[in-house]
């Protein structure tokens, strides 16, 4: 009780007190001017027998001495008007001057956090329009590229112009890698639409994730063998079990392996570690690569963001800057987490996934 009472009564900080202070004030005030106009009174020998001169006097400068103390206060209202009006109009950037510790300075602070969080909002939203326009463009070059060359090549294959059997391979495999490039860009796009407009329904099974990620692992082998990166799996003896919706949990590793194939230094390693720690399963990819910026870090998992194209290797097939973004939405919607940590080009992607509920077992 003591402990709730004791900052009631700091004047600095509570203007409650303040307040009741003003108005005690008022009154000590208003009662001694009115006590001396009584004696002014009675010294001029003005009779008064209803006291209504004091009492008039009296409830004047109450009044009044109320308003002049309550000066500070209203200055401090109106500006806090002043301010939201002025954010309210359009500027982000303006902020109020934290001039008291008392409840109208901490109406002013959650002010300037309003204002902030909502200059950090529109930011974010101009970034992200940005990127759409970027991811426009960036997917009719993406589609028009390969499309031109794939009708190229048919119209090639089409008329008989090629020399020998040699020749007709190579172009028959160049129009299917750049199909394959073609169906990868519509597969992220129309999957992350999926996953963010709530079409994408999951279902939970216990599955063996030691054993699904290792197939994964040695399906990946070959692709970066041919990189010139091995693929180290660092696990635990005992199967590790999840709840999970395998396909798109597949997905979601996919795209990590695929990330850290492209942008690994070559030659080079990527370890993928699986374990149990307290509550949660932990899956993590790890890699090393070329050194990014704070900023660039915390956009990697932005949708529709691409790194660098001095980041990837040549001749490695572009995307439209989702894998990440629908990586960490599956995980997400399974309960888990993912997160990066980088240091100078050292790459460690966390999947966080909750143990089992043995409940979900009976």
């Amino acid at each position: 009780m003591i402990k709730r009472i004791k900052p009631m009564l700091n004047w600095r900080r509570s203007i409650r007190f303040r307040l009741f202070v003003m108005i005690i004030a008022s009154l000590v005030s208003a009662l001694l001017l009115s006590s001396l106009t009584d004696t002014l009174l009675k010294l001029v020998m003005v009779p008064s027998p209803d006291n209504s001169i004091s009492f008039t006097v009296f409830i004047g400068s109450f009044v009044f001495f109320v308003f002049f103390f309550l000066r500070p206060i209203v200055r401090q209202l109106r500006l806090l008007s002043e301010g939201l009006m002025t954010i309210a109009g359009g500027d982000l950037n303006y902020r109020l001057a934290l001039s008291s510790e008392d409840e109208l300075g901490g109406v002013a602070h959650h002010i300037n956090y309003m204002a902030e969080q909502l200059q950090q909002l529109m930011e974010r939203e101009r970034r992200i329009e940005m990127s759409k326009m970027e991811l426009i463009t960036s997917v009719s070059h993406d589609l028009r590229t390969p499309l031109t060359s794939i009708i190229g090549y048919l119209n090639l294959l089409r008329s008989d112009d090629y020399r020998d059997l040699t020749e007709h391979k190579r172009y028959i495999d160049n129009t299917w890698n750049k199909t394959q490039q073609l169906k990868r860009l519509i597969d992220d796009l129309f999957e992350y639409t999926r996953l963010t407009s709530g079409d994408a329904t999951f279902v939970l099974t216990k599955v063996d994730l030691s054993g699904l990620l290792e197939q994964l692992i040695h399906e990946f082998e070959p692709i970066a063998h041919d990189a010139s990166l091995k693929i180290r799996y660092v696990r635990e003896p005992d199967a590790v079990f999840a709840h999970i919706e395998a396909e798109k949990l597949v997905r979601a590793i996919d795209n990590l392996l695929v990330n850290a194939l492209k942008f690994s230094n070559k030659p080079g390693e990527i370890v993928v570690t699986l374990a149990a720690s307290g509550t949660h399963l932990q899956l993590v990819v790890e890699n090393d690569g070329k050194p990014i910026t704070r900023e660039q870090e915390l956009l990697l998992f932005e949708r529709f963001y691409k790194g660098e194209a001095s980041r990837s290797e040549p001749g490695s097939l572009p995307g439209a800057g989702l894998g990440l973004a629908i990586a960490r939405n599956i995980v997400e919607r399974h309960g888990g987490s993912l997160t990066l940590l980088q240091a100078e080009g050292h790459y460690t992607f966390t999947i966080e996934l909750p143990k089992p509920n043995r409940q979900l077992d009976l």
